[in-house]
């Protein structure tokens, strides 16, 4: 099995200095790194990991390794990869296959490559390193046990193999965790969306109309952070209960159609396809921005509006502009692909401090278990939530109340 496909082990010390700096801010990780070192939970186990492959991911990685764990790692995004991060993992004796930028087909390749390792446990995000082992390369998963999923698009992915009887080995839903969803799609996405919008354009927000497509737990993240930077938020939505909420958070709610035509900047965040079409672009101001924090680049309809732009060009670094038969410009940044990674730095480190304790506690479980988990999504247990909760608020040095005695009597009765 070859050892690597990187861009260059000369950037190694770069993605070092990285990988040490969110090291600082990633208490939990911290304490379970130290752990892992006496207890060697995963040893003689081989993992495969595709997250996105920057300097959180790669902590993580270092801390499954801390505990015994024969790494290959790959990316989950093309152009979410850094490459000095990378080079990192590699100098540091892991098998990595990710390069920032590289062709659909050879991040297949690569995903490929990563399963080539033969893993016993997967960890995934967007349910690629799955898609592969049920898909082109059943041989790949043999020895797996299962796994864990990281994301809203991979669960999605899960439940319908699930549903069709086709899921090879368990997986724990590592997404719908309340440790990892409330924190992690909502203010880590709510805050990171911005970040990139705000670099990338270099405009203001305030004062605009912000188009938010869907209102789960990533879009109302997103939502609250444009209305505390002076936006008005528009949502569409095709769940009534959701519009509802929408509504009653104080936003306007309204079809893409008829929001297309008002919005300045429009953030999909549905994990659906085709959220924002040509028809929509066609009505929309000159010089829109859109962009997609969805898992895939399918939310934007980028096929159709490269078939449909009578002109291109790249208005800003990680922007690209289409001017249609409007006459009018839209612009897209990048690439319509996931736009807080593949444009900047992703969840910030203490937000994904706790879904990647939650992803460790979770891989052991299911490594423990897998024998009696049956092939399914398996929700990720109270009990680790309650884990990384309780260790979160340690680290802050918060203490909460317990019930007493008669407390957790009277609500366990049903005499008053």
């Amino acid at each position: 099995m070859k050892q690597c496909e990187i861009r260059d082990i000369a950037l190694a010390q770069s993605g070092h200095r990285k990988i040490e700096w969110v090291r600082n801010n990633m208490p939990l990780l911290r304490r379970l790194e130290e752990e892992f070192s006496e207890s060697r939970p995963f040893e003689g186990v081989k993992v495969t990991l595709s997250i996105h492959l920057e300097a959180k991911t790669a902590y993580l990685c270092k801390v499954l390794a801390a505990g015994g764990a024969d790494m290959a790692v790959t990316g989950s995004n093309v152009l979410s990869t850094q490459d000095d991060v990378a080079a990192a993992l590699a100098d540091s004796g892991m098998k990595v296959f990710a390069v920032h930028g590289a062709s659909e087909e050879e991040y297949e390749r690569h995903i490929e490559m990563a399963l080539s390792h033969k893993p016993n446990i997967i960890i995934d995000d967007g349910g690629d390193l799955v898609g592969m082992i049920h898909g082109k390369r059943p041989d790949l998963g043999e020895e797996t046990w299962g796994g864990c999923e990281e994301t809203t698009t991979g669960v999605i992915r899960l439940k319908a193999m699930e549903r069709e009887g086709v899921l090879k080995f368990p997986m724990a839903a590592v997404n719908n965790a309340r440790c990892k969803y409330l924190f992690d799609n909502r203010y880590g996405t709510g805050q990171s969306v911005w970040d990139s919008i705000m670099r990338n354009t270099n405009l203001i927000v305030a004062a605009k109309n912000v188009v938010v497509a869907g209102y789960g737990w990533c879009g109302r993240g997103i939502a609250m952070r444009a209305d505390a930077l002076g936006a008005h938020v528009i949502v569409t939505e095709i769940d009534p209960v959701k519009a509802i909420e929408a509504k009653m958070d104080g936003h306007d709610v309204m079809k893409m159609d008829q929001a297309a035509g008002v919005g300045d900047i429009f953030v999909s965040a549905t994990g659906c396809r085709h959220t924002i079409i040509v028809e929509h672009m066609l009505n929309m101001k000159d010089g829109a921005i859109l962009c997609n924090a969805g898992h895939f680049n399918v939310e934007v309809d980028m096929a159709g509006v490269e078939a449909a732009a009578i002109e291109k060009k790249e208005t800003r670094v990680n922007i690209t502009g289409y001017k249609l038969t409007s006459g009018r410009w839209v612009n897209i940044i990048a690439e319509g692909r996931l736009v807080n990674i593949a444009a900047a730095d992703g969840h910030p480190a203490e937000i994904m401090d706790m879904s990647f304790a939650v992803q460790a506690l979770s891989a052991i479980y299911v490594m423990d278990n897998y024998k009696s988990l049956g092939n399914k999504v398996v929700d990720v247990s109270e009990g680790i939530d309650f884990e990384v909760a309780g260790r979160k608020l340690k680290s802050w040095s918060v203490e909460i109340d317990k019930l007493t005695e008669e407390q957790e009597k009277y609500l366990n009765s049903w005499r008053v």
